[in-house]
């Protein structure tokens, strides 16, 4: 099943709330309907077998569901971890999930870091990353998308993070996942203007977009942390992307301190609002006869 509309990010937190509003979902008619599609890390599902097992397995046979990595640490320096490559081939194609997409960053050297670090923004890791990806195409059997991060320094930088997306996809033949929340907390922690990085991004490449909400630290440092509502400015911004850019299938993500659902099913109903005033067509000008 193709993604499309809005989407959300299924969580074992959710599964209990989910049920109780009919997930999942029979068809279209059913209640349930107000998610169109949901994604999941693959790293929480695999070799997940028992009751848990059989709940993703009737989710994905009536929904539409993307896969979003969270360890490939496509910009490390040790080898890609084969063993985890074939584990996610296995889940995507038992539940025949096309799109996968993963973070470009770095997350352990020695170890696992628990973290998501910045790839430095230098042609070497260009060459570095998109082989890497390259690779990892070529295992999972699918085109992929990577995301852009947040980041909280950019050590060794020798261009802009907006080269640095464009030189990563074009040379890896890969497909771009834009967290327009990401773009926000960036623009305010680095100072630069994010309606002017959204515009620069390549709309050719985008498969899909990210939202989420974030947290305050101070005036000058956004955290992003999955675990508040979407702000004002976000959705803005992403009105902004489906303008510019495109209307893409978008994921909310929500990873902790859960509202109610009725609250997520809300901020859905926004992005699918935006997404519909995209696609109406402008109504004609009035033109008012001088007396």
């Amino acid at each position: 099943m193709t993604l499309s509309g809005a989407g959300l990010g299924l969580r074992r937190g959710l599964l209990a709330p989910l049920a109780e509003h009919g997930y999942p979902a029979a068809g279209a008619e059913s209640p349930a309907a107000a998610i169109d599609f949901f994604e999941i890390a693959p790293e929480n599902w695999i070799n997940v077998g028992g009751a848990l097992g059989r709940q993703l397995r009737a989710y994905t046979e009536r929904h539409a569901f993307a896969c979003h990595g969270l360890s490939l640490n496509l910009g490390g320096p040790e080898p890609l971890d084969e063993t985890l490559l074939a584990k996610i081939r296995r889940l995507l194609d038992t539940h025949g999930i096309a799109v996968y997409s993963e973070h470009l960053s770095y997350c352990s050297d020695d170890g696992h870091l628990y973290d998501l670090m910045p790839i430095p923004f230098t042609r070497a890791a260009v060459d570095w990353v998109a082989a890497r990806i390259r690779r990892t195409q070529d295992a999972l059997g699918r085109r992929i998308a990577v995301e852009n991060v947040s980041y909280y320094a950019a050590p060794g930088r020798e261009m802009d993070e907006v080269d640095f997306l464009h030189e990563i996809v074009a040379a890896a033949d890969c497909d771009l996942l834009l967290d327009v929340n990401n773009i926000l907390v960036n623009s305010v922690n680095h100072g630069y203007d994010a309606a002017a990085f959204l515009d620069a991004m390549p709309a050719d490449r985008i498969a899909y977009y990210h939202v989420a909400g974030h947290y305050d630290e101070d005036p000058g440092l956004k955290v992003d942390t999955h675990g508040a509502p979407v702000i004002a400015p976000v959705w803005a911004l992403l009105q902004r992307a489906y303008a510019q850019l495109g209307v893409r299938p978008t994921l909310l993500e929500r990873d902790f301190n859960f509202p109610p659902l009725a609250e997520l099913l809300d901020e859905l109903a926004q992005i699918r609002t935006l997404q519909q005033k995209q696609h109406q067509p402008a109504l004609p000008q009035r033109h008012v006869l001088a007396g």
